[in-house]
């Protein structure tokens, strides 16, 4: 049988649950009975092995599948990988058995019930690995429980095992909370300082979490209790400085036995400090001045790259999208393009050695850059550059599936937008979408959440060919701007709005 012929009945194939399917295409002329068989893969997305009845196997591209066909191969390899992992840890001896890390919650580390979100989830790349969830919003999902008395702020959450963290305003004092995921129930809160109304999201690793207040309180704490181990301030204890009025908003990265973070200092742009103390492991200087922008942090977080072959971290700062040595926090490399004045918001996207990113404001735009070696060091090259009134995005996130980027677009706008990630090329036409105003958004099973900020949440298929929306309802509540990041995790959408937080049921029965 022809390749492509096969990739045409792939993509045409609709699932059934038995252990053989068969395979047609449109006309009907062509048919296979095949058996899909998936290893216990740590990667949901590795290629998937047919066999067919006369025993001979075809090994067939992931991103070569249907829609309902991907839902399956990834379920099938998660059920198998957790086979994987129950069969290993029945047979770990005794001695191995003792010694095993366990979480703060009791349960094992290696379990694989055990996960963690974190800003934008576990790559900072807004995907979630959920699958089974409801793909038809015409039924409006089952809000589960909401949980209250959080305090002001736009802080998202972030979760690991069964508890929940946030940040919020509580009668003037800005604290960390953590809540049974189960119930909501409050487990504990802590004081994290005086600042105002929190934008972070906490950083969770693990035994500890770490919080950064609006004012630049970074403190880290037991995730099981909530008590303190230690604390630093942005401005004091490294001359931090914010590039505009609305306070420190970063969500600082875990990389080892380091945690990443962003004063903004000249003497301190990035610091990497150690997990476990909080002392300082190097510091980052950062010349005040540049063509645009203006000094400080910006309101991004920090993500990885090993673009080039080099090993860096790369944030927004007020004077654009610079990158500095993950060994020793040596500058590297500065991109002005994108900044504006007044906020430098979305995190970057990473794909292999090309970097997008995009702020809303003024005209920030939007810029996809390759790096490379250049005179011996790390470098970039332009690939593209639209400008704010072409494509740029605000606040709401921006995710890359496949070939494409997904966003909300234009400043405050929040507009459904599909963009080729090569070549910048609009997929969709520009359309008001089904809410209003900024839209943060999270992707899970070939699905786009957008949160809007008149508080709808829309479900659009994540297609690049056309716009589809599968449904959407209204969030419970709508105080101020409906803003924070959506959460997926364990079949639950996770939905913070200032005092409350809302928990809705998105598993498929």
């Amino acid at each position: 049988m022809n390749i492509s012929i096969l990739f045409l009945l792939v993509a045409l194939w609709t699932p059934q649950e038995s252990d053989t399917h068969s395979w047609s295409d449109s006309t009907g002329k062509f048919s296979v009975d095949a058996t899909m068989l998936v290893q216990a893969s740590d990667k949901l997305e590795a290629d998937v092995v047919l066999t067919k009845s006369d025993g001979k196997t075809i090994t067939v591209a992931f991103d070569k599948l249907g829609k309902s066909s991907q839902r399956l191969a990834q379920r099938l390899r998660r059920n198998a990988r957790k086979e994987r992992d129950a069969m290993k840890e029945q047979n770990e001896p005794a001695s191995a058995e003792s010694e095993k890390k366990t979480t703060a919650n009791g349960t094992s580390k290696d379990s694989p019930a055990v996960q963690t979100w974190n800003w934008r989830g576990p790559n900072r790349d807004g995907i979630s690995e959920e699958t089974d969830l409801i793909d038809d919003w015409s039924t409006k999902p089952q809000l589960v429980w909401t949980a209250r008395g959080l305090g002001n702020g736009m802080s998202s959450v972030a979760v690991s095992g069964n508890l929940i963290f946030t940040l919020g305003n509580i009668n003037g004092n800005e604290s960390l909370i953590a809540l049974d995921r189960e119930s909501g129930r409050e487990v504990w809160t802590t004081r994290i300082g005086d600042g105002g109304e929190s934008n972070s999201t906490p950083t969770v690793d693990d035994d500890l979490v770490f919080a950064l207040g609006l004012a630049g309180d970074l403190v880290c704490v037991e995730t099981k209790t909530g008590k303190e181990v230690w604390r630093k301030n942005y401005e004091r204890d490294f001359g931090g400085k914010m590039m505009s009025q609305w306070g420190y908003s970063e969500s600082p990265l875990i990389d080892g036995d380091r945690l990443i973070c962003t004063p903004g200092g000249p003497n301190a742009m990035i610091v990497a400090l150690d997990r476990k103390t909080g002392d300082t492991i190097w510091k980052t200087p950062m010349r005040p001045g540049g063509g645009r922008g203006t000094d400080g942090a910006g309101y991004s977080s920090i993500v990885i790259s090993n673009g080039g072959g080099v090993k860096q971290y790369l944030t927004i700062v007020g004077r654009g999208l610079i990158s500095v040595s993950a060994k020793d926090g040596r500058p590297l490399w500065k991109y002005e393009r994108i900044a504006n004045v007044t906020a430098n918001v979305p995190t970057p996207i990473v794909d292999g050695n090309f970097v997008f990113c995009s702020t809303g404001y003024d005209d920030g735009g939007t810029a996809l850059l390759k790096l490379g070696k250049q005179n011996g060091s790390i470098g970039f090259q332009e690939i593209y550059y639209l400008s704010a009134n072409q494509l740029q995005n605000h606040h709401g996130g921006m995710i890359k599936i496949g070939d494409y980027v997904y966003m909300g677009e234009g400043h405050n706008q929040g507009f459904p937008a599909c963009i080729e990630f090569k070549s910048g090329r609009m997929m969709w036409p520009k359309n008001r979408g089904a809410g209003t105003g900024s839209a943060a958004i999270v992707a899970a099973d070939g699905h786009l959440y957008f949160r809007y900020e008149n508080g709808v949440m829309a479900l659009v298929e994540a297609d690049p060919q056309q716009y589809r929306l599968k449904g959407k309802f209204k969030i419970a509540t709508n105080f101020k701007q409906s803003w924070p990041h959506p959460v997926i995790f364990a079949g639950k959408l996770f939905l913070r709005d200032q005092d409350q937080l809302h928990c809705y049921d998105i598993e498929a029965k």
